[in-house]
């Protein structure tokens, strides 16, 4: 198992970086990967081995072929180790949501009953809360606090997964119905 400190000697490379940023957008061939960045195909293959060592990438065979991805799961590991660490102590019956107001650098705002983490350390967002590594089925408000847990919170980041082109049917569609659309395409 790669530890942190031989990741970042791995992430040392530019070549290595931008081959990760490349496999984080889409799988690639290998010529594909040492045609985009300008190496030779044995560059790119030394590469990704050692990318594919340290669990960065994986790689795909098909026959003689194989095709490499990014494995963002491990990258997101490597930045929870960033995360900083702070204790809070509150009574029996607290719920989440007071409990996050007693952190410093933590915002919350309240929408009606609700509540919700708007930014941390000024850094603005949409925010999840797991506790105990788990995502509880209540808003923070709701979560009441019986027991010393561990909770994370964690920003939404705005990636796209999958892109969708929804295309609808214009035929036997009342007339009235197309100009309403047309007024409102981007």
């Amino acid at each position: 198992m790669a530890t942190i400190r031989d990741i970042f000697g791995v992430l040392r490379s530019k070549t290595r970086r931008e081959i990760l940023r490349l496999l984080l957008k889409r799988e690639m061939h290998i010529s594909g990967i040492a045609r985009e960045l300008g190496i030779s195909v044995p560059q790119a293959s030394k590469h990704c081995s050692v990318l594919e060592e340290k669990g960065l990438v994986e790689r795909r065979t098909f026959g003689r072929t194989s095709v490499f991805r990014a494995k963002p799961e491990k990258i997101y590991e490597l930045l929870e180790y960033f995360a900083e660490e702070v204790s809070v102590e509150v009574p029996p019956g607290t719920n989440v949501l007071d409990a996050l107001k007693q952190v410093a650098n933590v915002q919350v705002e309240r929408v009606g009953a609700r509540g919700f983490v708007v930014s941390i350390d000024g850094e603005e967002g949409y925010y999840i809360y797991e506790v105990n590594g788990r995502l509880p089925d209540v808003p923070m408000h709701e979560f009441t606090l019986r027991e010393d847990v561990t909770v994370e919170l964690k920003k939404i980041v705005n990636v796209p997964k999958k892109r969708m082109r929804i295309r609808v049917k214009k035929e036997n569609m009342p007339e009235s119905m197309l100009r309403s659309q047309d007024s409102h395409s981007p």
